[in-house]
């Protein structure tokens, strides 16, 4: 388990963030989360992704455009 970060760091960010941190749209943004790119978690109807699954997204994007 990671240890917690900072106090004020986010560790979690609502769809609507991570659409403006990874410059996405929001349909494009499920659309990664359904084909399991980029994962998420559901705390009650909010639908939530933690900071490590937006570095490993990018970290994958990263890759992927090494291999082409």
């Amino acid at each position: 388990m990671t240890a917690p970060g900072p106090p004020g760091e986010r560790r979690l960010y609502r769809i609507c963030d991570a659409m403006h941190l990874l410059s996405m749209s929001r349909s494009v943004i499920y659309e990664q989360i359904r084909a399991g790119r980029l994962r998420s978690i559901t705390q009650g109807r909010t639908r939530l992704i933690p900071a490590s699954a937006i570095s490993d997204y990018i970290a994958l994007l990263e890759r992927e455009a090494r291999a082409s």
